[in-house]
């Protein structure tokens, strides 16, 4: 598993002297600046995980930066792996709560140097094969290694290196004139630490109006933020094109209720109804509006409980209150020319309707951040589909809107190797070791700002109370709060944990909506996620911006729960519920924009890939739901099409993956009880099934050309050519094989049916059969969809290359893209070689159940090298390992595919091309030599696995 110093030569003469030589080169020398692709903390966090002890140099450390590497650094403790941080008390930035935080991790030495105008920045990661080195202009900050424009060069060296030899000699000598960091230090340096004033620029957009106030020339005024203004525009070219109704979506945080406020300022209304479903909601609102429109206090009146303000300008009602027949009476239906309905998810409710339907309003305004949240009731025809601005959570975060978060999912408690799951006992719960484990936890991940303020959700509130209980008798002071106390308990208890009295609130699901408290610098969570929804919900408590809060903490603690897949759907905004996408998003570390991160610790992320993996999405039920939402969304039946480019719905290739064609579907749900011919079956299962994923786009391109009329063979061939798509002569026999269903098995044949072009002279033509479906219009306006769908799924595809790396592909794929005659899946099992090509395809974590005669060796040894054995029985003189040796020496490709394990179906990822390393050729037997003889080998990688496929890969599977 050593580095190969050829290689390493090379990628230094590559990164050095030419980046044109063709040499197979590994590690090599990167520049690596900040970006939406990249960042310095993918990077070096990549090198931390596989080091055996590191040293970092660096000036200036924040809480937000030690963050970022608090879970690497918890995997590193449980291997005993240890490094040594030497930094300053330059211009005091780092202050007193950082060095605390260092303390608090144990596989840290923290040492201080006094060195004159200390501004190093170097971090250093050993193993036992090589030393990285990043040395640049970033400090341990999370601005500085995901979002500021930075300049870092990452280098790789062996041991004796003479570079690394001068870093190591230079930390040596600073470390030792350096003063270790202890509990009496830190004491005595808070004592005497007076924060410098620094210029600090802030983008302060919160839903306080402070945070909008700017100097004008007659004083302060309020002035949208980015995301406002825009929204604002759109509501204003909406009324422009004559309608009468608008829906507002925004993340939780992003300052709805003043968006609101100033659209009312532009409209201008003689008066003005806002709706909302709790009272302390209005007083909040009324004062937002009061402070931003003119008119005197008495213009703003609330009309709820005993306050009943019915003739005020600007009027804040609960609907509760208002929807009763006596208050409504009191209002004629043109009273308000605007009406405001907050938390319009809800307004399906009848007595949102009873107001609704009763009032005539000039302009009707939703908002929401969860339009999905709508218990059946059909809300986007109220606000007559016009859904006027839309900002998720993502885009929110991208804006610095909101605060940033660093999410730690880590493992709940553990005894007797069971893990806390949806059945356990409220005993084991409230257990003292389990509270053990929780403040272990929670005080190692800590927050930001000097005062903690929590705020924690639990799965009962018998659970509520009894671990308030309990942490209140280990020093924390906290409170319980559930559905069952009054209003008026919860407002004090929120009052109390703003003014430091309660470092946290325990509560069920009260708090996921309709309370604002900016000062939460941390939220965790004790419950398994049975809603992407309310998991954002209560994410988003924390969320806004306050002066004593960099960032927000998330800790949630994941146990053995079936919805644990929930999760990744939540944190990513990726509804699609594409299993491959949400593995993606898993080992993806820049799945968040701005400085946030998620993390998780490595059995934490195990239980993750357990539930994709085990968790059946395609339950015809919950496919009805989402097609149903879909529909009320957009005011029609939606297409294909519709469902890849919608967020918040599901992948249309779930649906296409369970039933034969989406007609199908409609059949199943009964949004259709029209029936279409067998022969127009067949051809839509094809389209389906073979053509819709667009990894291959020629066959869609040829299909569109045909529909409208013959294309000569050459033309299409050479017009394709022009355009860029990878076609060679064999590529265009292979797609008419493809379409004339000459490449197909009996089996498929009984499912496709007929043809789809016939080659006439060398002009290709529609068939009958194509030709009869295509003048039904239902079938033809279906085949357009899939079609449509096929061209913008292919995007994802490198189609100047016959297969993608790092996309997914099956057995049956790779015979159709390599080109060869037949689908020659059936009896490909673990590779085959034809038509100069040889695919091999790898089950990486085999089932320990299966024969000893398929339990292959095949193993990474790293990014670059595939240890890889033949089928058992054979031998360096079996006649066919002698052909795939003498094959690949004159030429012949061997194409690499790797599947985690048989829970991720057929597909496997496509990891480019393997050249085998003679040397290392040798004949063993397997199972540790008793049993039958196979073929080892080393492939050597055309190009490093992708590190994030190579970590998910190399994972232990936790059964």
């Amino acid at each position: 598993m050593g580095i190969n110093k050829e290689n390493l030569l090379n990628a230094y003469e590559h990164g050095f002297v030419d980046q044109n030589i063709d040499k197979v080169a590994h590690h090599p020398p990167r520049m690596i600046i900040n970006s939406r692709e990249e960042n310095v903390l993918s990077s070096m966090l990549d090198e931390m995980e596989v080091c055996d002890s590191f040293s970092i140099s660096v000036a200036f450390i924040t809480e937000g930066g030690l963050a970022t590497l608090k879970t690497t650094l918890h995997e590193l403790a449980k291997r005993k792996v240890k490094g040594r941080i030497i930094t300053s008390t330059y211009l005091n930035f780092n202050k007193p709560k950082v060095f605390k935080a260092l303390l608090g991790i144990p596989n840290i030495d923290v040492r201080v140097t006094g060195k004159e105008g200390f501004h190093a920045k170097g971090y250093v990661f050993r193993n036992r094969h090589y030393t990285s080195m990043f040395i640049g202009s970033s400090n341990l900050t999370d601005a500085a290694l995901k979002k500021n424009y930075e300049y870092n060069l990452k280098l790789t060296s062996l041991e004796n290196g003479a570079v690394i030899q001068h870093f190591n000699n230079q930390f040596e000598a600073l470390w030792n004139d350096s003063v270790p960091v202890d509990d009496a230090w830190v004491d005595a340096y808070a004592q005497s630490y007076v924060e410098e004033p620094m210029q600090r620029t802030v983008l302060e957009v919160i839903e306080d109006r402070s945070k909008y106030r700017y100097r004008g020339a007659e004083g302060p005024v309020i002035k949208p933020n980015a995301m406002q203004y825009e929204a604002l525009n759109a509501l204003d070219q909406l009324r422009r094109t004559g309608k009468n109704k608008g829906l507002v979506i925004s993340a939780t945080g992003t300052g709805k209720t003043y968006l609101a406020a100033f659209d009312v300022q532009q409209f201008r209304p003689r008066r003005m109804l806002f709706l909302a479903h709790r009272e302390q909601i209005l007083d909040k609102s009324r004062n937002d509006f009061s402070n931003l429109l003119e008119g005197s206090p008495s213009d703003f009146g609330i009309f709820s409980g005993n306050q009943k303000a019915a003739d005020a300008k600007y009027l804040f009602a609960t609907v509760q209150t208002l929807s009763r027949e006596g208050n409504l009476r009191r209002f004629n239906p043109d009273d308000f020319d605007y009406i405001i309905v907050d938390e319009a998810h809800r307004s399906g409710a009848d007595t949102y309707a009873k107001i609704l339907d009763h009032f005539n309003p000039s302009f009707l305004l939703g908002m929401t951040a969860t339009p999905e949240r709508t218990d059946d009731a059909e809300i986007f025809s109220l606000f007559d589909y016009n859904i006027a601005y839309e900002i998720r959570l993502q885009q929110a975060l991208e804006e610095e809107i909101l605060a940033p978060f660093h999410y730690f999912g880590v493992t709940d408690y553990e005894k007797d190797g069971q893990i806390i799951d949806d059945t356990t006992a409220l005993g084991r719960l409230t257990s003292s070791e389990r509270i053990d484990h929780l403040l272990e936890k929670i005080e190692y991940y800590g927050h930001s700002g000097e005062v903690l303020h929590g705020l924690m959700f639990v799965s009962n509130r018998q659970e509520a109370h009894e671990l308030s209980e309990a942490l209140n008798a280990r020093g924390y002071s906290t409170k319980a709060l559930t559905g069952l106390h009054t209003q008026a308990e919860r407002q004090q208890a929120v009052r109390q944990f703003e003014n430091g009295g309660l470092d946290y609130i325990i509560t069920v699901d009260i708090f996921n909506e309709g309370v604002d408290i900016p000062a939460i610098n941390q939220v965790v969570m004790l419950r398994q996620t049975k809603s992407s929804i309310v998991f954002i919900q209560q994410l988003g408590r924390g969320l806004r911006k306050y002066d004593d809060k960099e960032y927000l903490t998330v800790i949630d603690f994941i146990g053995n729960y079936k919805n644990n897949y929930m999760i990744p759907i939540a944190l990513t905004g990726d509804k699609s519920y594409n299993k491959d996408r949400l593995r993606k998003s898993l080992i993806n570390r820049n799945t968040v924009s701005g400085v946030s991160t998620i993390n998780f610790e490595a059995v934490a992320k195990e239980k993750i890939y357990q539930s994709i993996n085990t968790t059946p999405v395609n339950r015809q039920s919950f496919l009805k739901e989402m097609h149903i939402y879909l529909k009320n969304k957009l005011g029609r039946m939606p297409t294909l099409l519709d469902y890849y480019k919608d967020v918040d719905v599901i992948d249309p290739f779930v649906i296409l993956h369970k039933y034969s064609y989406y007609l199908e579907f409609l059949m199943k749900i009964k949004e259709t009880d029209l029936n279409i011919t067998h022969n127009s079956r067949q051809i839509l299962a094809f389209l389906s099934g073979e053509i819709a994923e667009g990894k291959r786009i020629i066959e869609t391109h040829l299909l569109k050309a045909v529909i409208k009329a013959p294309v000569g063979l050459q033309d299409f061939q050479l017009e394709m050519h022009r355009q860029g798509y990878h076609m060679t002569d064999d590529t265009m026999r292979s797609v008419l094989r493809m379409l004339t269903h000459q490449f197909h098995t009996q089996q498929d044949l009984k499912k496709y049916g007929e043809p789809l072009v016939e080659i006439v002279e060398d002009t290709i033509h529609p068939t009958r059969a194509l030709s009869d479906a295509l003048e039904d219009p239902l079938v033809y306006d279906h085949i357009v969809q899939l079609l449509e769908l096929s061209m913008e799924s292919s995007a994802q595809y490198n189609q100047t290359t016959p297969l993608t790396i790092n996309q997914k592909y099956s057995r049956k794929d790779a015979c159709r893209l390599l080109e060869w005659d037949k689908d020659e899946s059936s009896t490909m099992y673990g590779y085959k070689y034809k038509h100069g090509t040889c695919p091999i395809f790898i089950t990486y974590h085999k089932d320990e159940t299966i024969e000893e005669t398929i339990q292959y060796e095949d193993q990474f040894l790293d990014q670059s090298t595939l240890r890889w054995a033949t089928r058992s029985n054979r031998t360096l003189q079996s006649k066919e390992i002698r052909t795939i040796l003498d094959a690949h020496s004159k030429g012949a490709p061997i194409h690499i595919f790797v599947k985690k394990n048989d829970d991720e179906g057929t597909d496997f990822y496509y990891l480019g091309q393997g050249r085998i390393d003679y040397d290392s050729l040798h004949e063993t037997k397997m199972n540790d030599g008793f049993g039958k003889p196979v073929v080892m080998m080393n492939m050597v990688m055309e190009r490093p696995v992708d590190y994030e496929i190579y970590k998910y890969l190399e994972s232990s599977m936790q059964k």
